[in-house]
């Protein structure tokens, strides 16, 4: 086969040698994408980048993931359609809600993460729906308070807002319940524990229950109580400061 003759003010052609412009080959090399959008569109720089349609916001969403220790900031920039805005922004914010508390820090970046990507979510629905797309746009789904993750986040930020207010009330209800009763002269009683660690509890002066009567505190005028009384502590007072006399009934 003859060799093609060489060309004016050019080196002898050889057919392996390397050529000048893009790779001609069947291999092109693929394009690089984020985790959250199809390929950029290539020739379309006034229209949504991974669809092509117009009209389109220039807003960027972001992502938090928190690994203990490390952590992981995500982006994706516009611009954007409303709907590829919108898909972007409801499944970046619903992975952020799950994955971003993991870590120290993350506890604080996550909910200016999330804050953040309310600006975005505001300059999507202010545009027109898209038209003129390339591709297929990203479609939005559910509303980010609808998906699994954020049910689950909204469920646990309920359970930590009303857990101290339940755990005092709870408190204080124990606490009334352990409280002793004040005694009242003329109230009944009967004692089921034993006088060194008394419990006693107000009963029907009618009742077989009763063993005992309050008649007045130990201190009151007129002197001591009667030679067969009992003492009543002090906690059973209302003043929680004084001895009751306690008659016995029989």
């Amino acid at each position: 086969m003859a060799t093609p003759p060489p060309q004016h003010g050019a080196g002898p052609y050889h057919p392996y040698a390397p050529q000048q412009g893009g790779p001609h080959g069947p291999y092109p090399v693929p394009q690089q994408w984020g985790p959250y959008g199809a390929h950029p569109v290539p020739g379309a720089p006034a229209g949504c980048r991974l669809c092509g349609a117009e009209p389109a916001a220039q807003a960027t969403v972001r992502g938090h993931q928190g690994m203990l220790v490390l952590m992981r900031f995500l982006r994706q920039e516009g611009p954007l359609c409303r709907d590829c805005g919108l898909a972007t922004y409801r499944r970046m914010s619903a992975d952020t809600l799950w994955q971003g508390w993991w870590g120290p820090l993350s506890v604080f970046i996550t909910p200016v993460t999330l804050l953040l990507n309310f600006g975005a979510r505001a300059r999507f629905l202010r545009l027109a729906p898209p038209a003129g797309a390339i591709l297929p746009t990203l479609d939005p789904g559910k509303a980010l308070w609808r998906r699994p993750p954020a049910l689950v986040f909204l469920v646990a930020a309920v359970l930590i807002a009303f857990t101290p207010p339940t755990l005092l009330l709870l408190g204080l209800t124990l606490s009334g319940e352990d409280k002793p009763p004040a005694l009242i002269t003329g109230q009944c009683v009967r004692n089921e524990g034993d006088w060194k660690d008394q419990k006693l509890l107000v009963t029907d002066c009618g009742s077989p229950l009763a063993q005992y009567r309050a008649t007045r505190p130990a201190d009151a005028p007129g002197g001591d109580c009667a030679p067969r009384d009992f003492l009543a502590k002090p906690q059973y007072s209302e003043g929680g400061d004084q001895l009751t006399c306690l008659t016995p009934l029989r």
